[in-house]
């Protein structure tokens, strides 16, 4: 259950990071800051690393929580 929950948190946590640095990104766009391609490749990089991460928290958690009791 401590795994779930922390788990559940931690990606929130991602998630909102993520969101505002595509948000950063969408307001450098259409300052003309950074071309509609970096936009673009940086947008889905940032995305698919959240996803990433947040699909391998729960091992680590329940590695940590192992390790603990």
């Amino acid at each position: 259950m401590q795994v779930i929950l922390t788990s559940i948190f931690s990606a929130i946590i991602i998630f909102i990071t993520v969101f505002s640095m595509v948000k950063v990104l969408s307001i450098a766009y259409k300052r003309k800051e950074i071309s509609n391609l970096k936009y673009r490749i940086l947008t889905a990089s940032f995305i698919l690393v959240g996803m990433l991460i947040a699909s391998i928290l729960p091992f680590g958690y329940q590695k940590v929580f192992e390790i603990i009791t």
